[in-house]
């Protein structure tokens, strides 16, 4: 009996994690298809004009998914009720939630996109084009805000493959508008910008076939704005937003310290290692994403194997890719810096190869801290998820990096973001432990 639950448990598992990998892979191509066609378009100055306005978009994107896995999980926990009037309200609340941050994103797109740029550390030679950038994005903040929260609640409703499909059609979307907006119409970081921004709309219209076939379990409805229910959507996303503001956050402190060690070549190279990393990132954010569902489902019906299983299932996995992605990207760092080398830049070349070989270590621990913070959250103990994600984002990350780079100079930076994490993986098997002690007084899981 207990074999065949876990053959259903691992089976469930896989389905929602390998679809919504595949889905977060190609979401992360809407900053990767820009990096690229920005790099053979614009060269150097391009990469770092770019590099420069990711945080923005961070910050943009991580309060969308702290509402959408927020509110999802809420939803998920709620739905074992089988009470649609609560379900239909946290949907609602949602909705109204997102709206309310993203206008601050639109209203500082429209009027003060250079003051932004500015604050963000763009300089003279890349300041016009990154507050190019920052406009567009900022401006369509409300779809991609929105769109991250119908792609949770499609995901929590039993439909990862429609969710996927979302994310892959809108980021295919992105890599053609790439193409024609930067080249043949010659637009450039407007065009990349236009491209990214169009493609949320893209991925929305495809979820709204899940509205369209009533395979829906939540509809928006008429409804007041509640504060409460606003942070409790917030407690349960906070986890992902801080993560989401991590690497804003790790993005901004290391623009500064590598314009303070090096030049805007260097700032180039680390453009190139944190839009390669940010594609590898979302491939365990991907499978945290994807257990999310499962945990909450099995936490709402009080099955403690189910929760357990999915958790080890997903950390077993997690630790195998990252020994297949560490391996990939040493032996192929210089093909892959050569992708984004327009300019043929031997210096970029020699900065970027020995900074991914050193700055990908990182990810042997980066999975098992992202999937815990996930659990935490999709089990109701937000607080554990936030100290997780403040740890590797800000406790750790900042300290760590002015030390180290100025012991070791660049290897310092990229050395600094494995030591982070790894840090943090300490503390996050030292949560997990001590929560399932506590469940094994009720429930043994071998």
């Amino acid at each position: 009996m207990d074999k065949s639950r876990d053959r259903q448990i691992f089976k469930e598992f896989a389905k929602y994690s390998s679809l919504n990998v595949l889905g977060m892979m190609g979401l992360s191509c809407y900053i990767l298809a820009d990096t690229f066609f920005i790099a053979r378009g614009l060269g150097t100055k391009g990469l770092a004009a770019l590099n420069i306005a990711i945080p923005a978009y961070s910050l943009m994107h991580g309060l969308g998914l702290m509402v959408g896995v927020g509110g999802a999980t809420r939803y998920s926990i709620l739905k074992q009720s089988k009470d649609n009037e609560k379900t239909d309200y946290v949907f609602s609340q949602s909705m109204i939630f997102v709206l309310m941050l993203s206008l601050p994103f639109f209203l500082i797109g429209l009027f003060f996109s250079g003051q932004a740029a500015t604050i963000l550390g763009a300089n003279e030679q890349i300041h016009a084009t990154t507050s190019v950038y920052i406009k567009i994005i900022m401006m369509f903040a409300p779809v991609f805000m929105m769109n991250s929260v119908l792609m949770s609640f499609v995901r929590n409703d039993g439909n990862p493959r429609l969710a996927m499909t979302a994310m892959l059609v809108g980021s295919f979307s992105n890599i053609v508008l790439d193409y024609v907006f930067v080249f043949p119409l010659r637009m450039g970081m407007m065009g990349a910008a236009l491209a990214t921004a169009i493609s949320p709309i893209v991925g929305m219209l495809v979820l709204s076939l899940h509205f369209i076939k009533k395979k829906s379990g939540f509809k928006f409805v008429n409804t007041r704005y509640n504060f409460k229910t606003s942070k409790d959507i917030s407690a349960l996303g906070a986890g992902t937003l801080v993560s989401q503001l991590a690497s804003g956050v790790t993005i901004a402190l290391f623009n500064n310290v590598v314009l303070h060690l090096s030049d805007n070549t260097g700032l180039a190279a680390y453009g190139i290692i944190a839009n390669i990393a940010f594609v590898v990132s979302a491939i365990f954010a991907g499978i945290a994403d994807g257990i999310q569902p499962i945990i909450s489902k099995s936490y709402g019906a009080a099955d403690q194997r189910g929760v357990t299983k999915t958790y080890h299932y997903a950390i077993a996995t997690a630790i195998s890719l990252a020994i297949i992605i560490y391996i990939t990207v040493f032996v192929f760092a210089q093909p892959i810096v050569n992708v984004f080398n327009k300019d043929q830049s031997q210096k970029l070349v020699e900065i970027a190869v020995r900074g991914i070989r050193i700055y990908f270590t990182a990810f042997f621990f980066v999975g098992i801290n992202v999937i815990t913070a996930i659990f935490f959250s999709s089990v109701d103990k937000p607080k554990p998820a936030i100290a997780i994600s403040s740890l590797r984002g800000y406790a750790f990350i900042i300290p760590v990096t002015l030390l180290m780079s100025s012991l070791f100079g660049m290897d310092g930076v990229w050395l600094s973001v494995a030591i982070t994490e790894f840090l943090t993986m300490i503390i996050s098997i030292t949560f997990y432990i001590k929560n399932k002690k506590k469940q094994m007084s009720y429930v043994e899981v071998p």
